[in-house]
């Protein structure tokens, strides 16, 4: 659903600026069409926190962390298609976005190699566990992250929406999987892999995660 801090019309000139770039400043096709596809997805109503805000601040963290890409172009491509696919009762999302990605991307005048970079960060975030010369991937991955670093109130609210979505699962079986996830977060040698990340979002994200596992499991 559109939330009414959302800017369309920034958001579709954000698409247009990135997709031109990715296809080496060629004005066509036109890129409105493919904008208005992905817009409406991301838009659809089962979702409560895999929405155009989060969306429009992954693209900003993107932003953030630009310095750090080896091809920010695509990073941004791949944050538009990351949850281009979002149904939380299914476990194939990550896969049907990248087929998706690979679908539109050749149509909208993206070459191959950066088309199929594009679908492979997309399948990342499956695991978030980019390898250390993963450049491109870390940025995605720290950017789509970033929020289990925000502050109290702001983390309360992802939470509050991540249970939103599963609104379909019992209360026990919900704590357990939510759980679970929170763990292989936690578990992983580090959650951020840039070097701003690493310095500025780690601490508070895992202290954010144990917060909210010891919640859980009381």
């Amino acid at each position: 659903m559109t939330r009414p801090d959302v800017d369309l019309d920034a958001l579709r000139a954000r698409w247009a600026r990135t997709l031109t770039a990715a296809r080496g400043g060629a004005p066509e096709p036109d890129p409105a069409p493919y904008a208005r596809n992905l817009l409406a997805r991301w838009a659809e109503p089962q979702r409560h926190y895999h929405t155009l805000t989060h969306l429009t601040a992954v693209l900003d963290r993107v932003d953030e962390l630009e310095r750090y890409a080896a091809d920010p172009d695509v990073v941004r491509l791949a944050a538009w298609f990351h949850d281009a696919v979002y149904h939380p009762e299914r476990s194939e999302n990550e896969e049907r976005s990248a087929r998706i990605a690979e679908i539109a991307l050749p149509e909208a005048g993206v070459d191959a190699a950066r088309t199929a970079e594009v679908a492979r960060l997309v399948r990342l975030t499956v695991t978030h566990d980019p390898a250390d010369d993963d450049l491109d991937g870390q940025v995605l991955c720290d950017a789509d992250l970033a929020v289990l670093a925000s502050p109290p109130e702001a983390y309360a609210a992802y939470a509050t929406a991540v249970r939103q979505e599963y609104h379909f699962v019992p209360s026990g079986l919900f704590r357990e999987g939510r759980s679970a996830v929170l763990r292989q977060l936690l578990d992983l040698p580090r959650l951020f892999r840039t070097p701003h990340g690493a310095e500025r979002w780690e601490a508070t994200a895992r202290y954010n995660l144990r917060s909210e596992l010891d919640l859980l499991t009381k």
